[in-house]
């Protein structure tokens, strides 16, 4: 199981901190990532995480603002979600991924965290 947590009501150019604990498994030696799903829109990759934390993967949206990271000892990812944009709103999800590799697609993720949801206001 992937519990994530941190979601909430912010202003334009605050930040919130994600996080995702993993329950039940360990996801060591998983790539992990977060995804969003803003209303009316797919869900898509926000960013991603190898399982050594060496290599990750940001979408240009988020590039300079968001920053994940991981810790193996406590079967925990986070997301720091600075500058936040209203267009940032979303219900945010972390992912376990099949690959050990900081990947990016839906058809990769082995497991799905609940959702969280992030609102940014103007």
């Amino acid at each position: 199981q992937l519990q994530a947590s941190g979601g909430g009501l912010v202003q334009a150019g605050g930040s919130l901190r994600l996080s995702c604990a993993a329950s039940g498994r360990t996801v060591s030696n998983n790539g992990m990532g977060w995804f969003r799903q803003a209303p009316g829109k797919e869900r898509e990759i926000v960013t991603s995480i190898n399982w050594r934390g060496g290599d990750t993967y940001y979408a240009d949206s988020v590039k300079g603002r968001f920053t994940i990271s991981r810790d193996n000892v406590k079967n925990t990812i986070y997301l720091q979600m600075n500058s936040l944009k209203p267009e940032d709103t979303a219900v945010y999800y972390c992912a376990q991924f099949r690959s050990p590799l900081a990947a990016t697609a839906r058809e990769g993720v082995r497991y799905w965290g609940q959702g969280t949801l992030v609102t940014v206001s103007s």
